[in-house]
């Protein structure tokens, strides 16, 4: 799988640009400022629907734009596909798979599978549990799409039952709120349960994935484990099914009820549970060093790679370098690019091009304000 073609209108800073990309490594080369990173967000906007920079899609328009097109063609088993996405702030994003409409956005999520590291992510480290939380269920849904639809399920319930946990709250006694929150309490129990179980299994299979890439990248950091950390006591037992978990949601539900209605939102579900990164035993957060950190976050991305290119489903996912060899030491730098440097394809974004080592030196593009292009067309 390789993007052979991106394509965006009135997105970030382009009013309008194509560039044709080819398989193999791919470096964008440009000042700060000059629309590298908003090059390869589109890219991974394209197959995540959300951008890695934002949570907000207005920041992804244009100034004096009132939408953004996003298009990419995607070679996939020895056919090109076709991805466009509609950005829309404030309304849903409308997509279309090969110029035909789909019925959801969602359901272009999985055509293109990306894998992306960037700044940013040295908040899945540092940062609140939303963050790793986020890294989990996009991973889902570019291994199992479905899993798109089961997170939108359930963000609608958590919604809904926190607007009715106010008005329960405000109307304390009422026979009526209460045997209607008993009705969400089922729902969100149920879809929650669908979260929690597949967000474990996907933590079972990234660990070793994760481990083995933080020693390649750094040797002498210690051992890399992950760790789910949830608010639903007693979920970490071995072997429990969806319905064990189900019951036990309920049942937290049921001990926490004076408490939720006190302070009118929910305390109970996936949306309460964290990811903890250790190293050498010890909380990544708080202990590692900065150097560490960055380690520890691009472990998360190369093991998630590979967890994706095991999928025999379409080939390698698109790997995406957002600006990250400047941050690292020229140790790292070089076994990350040992590592990577098989890839099908691999995108790189470097204000300075001597930050890339010469063994992922491939083909280069210019990025100066708003155009891209090959060096021998300057």
């Amino acid at each position: 799988m390789y993007v052979s073609k991106v394509g965006l209108v009135d997105f970030r800073s382009y009013d309008d640009v194509v560039v044709e990309l080819d398989a193999g490594i791919t470096t964008f080369v440009g000042r700060n400022g000059m629309g590298k990173t908003n090059l390869v967000e589109g890219i991974g906007y394209a197959a995540s629907l959300s951008s890695h920079r934002v949570s907000a899609d207005l920041a992804l328009v244009r100034r004096g734009a009132d939408r953004a097109l996003v298009r990419v063609e995607v070679q996939r088993d020895g056919r090109a596909v076709l991805v466009e996405v509609e950005i829309v702030p404030g309304r849903a994003n409308r997509a279309r798979l090969n110029r035909a409409p789909v019925t959801r956005a969602r359901e272009v999520v999985g055509v293109l599978r990306t894998v992306m590291f960037a700044p940013e992510d040295l908040a899945l480290v540092k940062g609140d549990p939303a963050e790793r939380r986020r890294f989990l269920d996009e991973l889902l849904s570019l291994r199992q799409p479905r899993f798109a639809g089961v997170r939108a399920d359930y963000d609608r319930i958590l919604k809904q039952r926190n607007a009715l946990l106010k008005s329960a709250g405000q109307a304390r006694g009422s026979a009526d709120i209460e045997g209607t929150l008993s009705v969400w309490d089922e729902q969100l129990a149920t879809v929650g349960a669908e979260v929690i179980v597949t967000r474990a299994a996907l933590v079972a299979d990234l660990v070793v994935p994760a481990s083995d890439a933080y020693s390649a990248v750094a040797p002498t950091g210690g051992d890399l484990d992950l760790t789910r950390v949830s608010s639903v006591e007693g979920i970490d037992e071995p072997g429990l099914t969806r319905d064990d978990v189900r019951a036990l949601i309920l049942a937290a539900v049921a001990t926490r009820r004076r408490e939720e209605l006190a302070r009118g939102v929910t305390l109970v579900g996936p949306h309460r549970d964290d990811l903890l990164i250790s190293l050498g035993g010890f909380p990544a957060k708080g202990y590692a060093s900065h150097g560490e950190s960055w380690s520890c976050a691009l472990a998360l991305r190369l093991g998630s790679y590979e967890l994706l290119r095991r999928a025999d489903d379409g080939g390698d996912p698109v790997l995406i370098l957002d600006d990250v060899f400047a941050e690292l030491d020229v140790g790292r730098r070089e076994r990350l690019a040992e590592r990577v440097v098989e890839a099908e394809q691999v995108l790189v974004t470097a204000a300075v091009a001597a930050d890339v080592p010469a063994v992922i030196d491939g083909g280069q593009r210019v990025v100066d304000s708003g155009t891209v292009r090959r060096p021998t067309d300057l």
